[in-house]
């Protein structure tokens, strides 16, 4: 009996210390709904994130503009990367933004990109004969009265008088990646995207870079939604300022916004 009662105090005071032992934390999930321009830098910080962590960040990627509809209809997302400040304005406008947590994040450049890596350099301006260019081909954009890229793109070409010349031969794809993806595989020879885009892809060369004067600044804000759940979110968004996050963005060609 004695032993008997030994064996069950044991059992006793380790499963009182295990009950008393700490736990680890549990994981976290973020919902995060991206400009597809981010896709190379955040799918590295998010990685980066996840391992320090044990959080994962799952990550949608599309226009700017359809992701702040989806959201205004309620997608689950927790947080929003807009490649555009007039898209999270709207998201904001319609109070699907949770105060206070809005922050300008990041700059880019715009620029014309051509397939294969070694094609001519020309000089982005006024000058610029685009049409004779392009040839029997078509400029490839991201969708010009929706998707920030090719609003900046439409603008900066209309700004230079350009435009006119060539926006029946426009062809229009649903986000920047995509554009990115025709001169890629030669479906179109000339394109226009982010400098980090034409970074991403190794066959493409970017020939020129379109004035800054001639768009409006490219600025990629990043805020939480209203309806977030995730007791992560916040860490997330801190996280994209954060020097780890801030060496990753550099590298991959973007402006980090103090």
């Amino acid at each position: 009996m004695r032993r008997v009662f030994r064996t069950a105090a044991r059992a006793g005071l380790l499963a009182f210390g295990l009950a008393m032992a700490p736990m680890p934390a549990a994981a976290d999930e973020v919902v995060v709904f991206a400009a597809a321009s981010l896709t190379t830098a955040l799918d590295r910080i998010a990685a980066e994130w996840a391992a320090a962590t044990t959080h994962t960040a799952v990550i949608s990627y599309a226009g700017s503009s359809a992701l702040a509809r989806q959201i205004q209809q309620g997608a689950p997302a927790d947080i929003f990367i807009s490649a555009s400040i007039d898209w999270m304005d709207a998201v904001a406008d319609s109070g699907d933004l949770r105060a206070g947590t809005r922050r300008d994040l990041l700059g880019n450049t715009l620029v014309l990109i051509a397939h294969g890596r070694d094609a001519a350099p020309v000089t982005v301006d006024a000058s610029l004969d685009l049409a004779g260019t392009l040839g029997d081909g078509r400029l490839a954009m991201a969708l010009v009265d929706a998707v920030p890229a090719g609003i900046y793109g439409k603008a900066a070409l209309t700004s230079l008088g350009l435009w006119d010349g060539v926006a029946a031969r426009v062809a229009q794809t649903d986000n920047v990646r995509a554009a990115l993806a025709l001169v890629a595989r030669n479906e179109a020879p000339l394109g226009i995207v982010y400098a980090t885009d034409a970074a991403a892809e190794d066959d493409v060369s970017i020939v020129g870079t379109f004035p800054a004067e001639s768009h409006a600044p490219i600025v990629y804000p990043a805020a939480i939604t209203a309806e977030s759940r995730s007791p992560a979110a916040q860490e997330f968004l801190d996280y994209l300022g954060s020097e780890a996050a801030r060496a990753i963005w550099e590298a991959e060609g973007f402006t980090v916004i103090e």
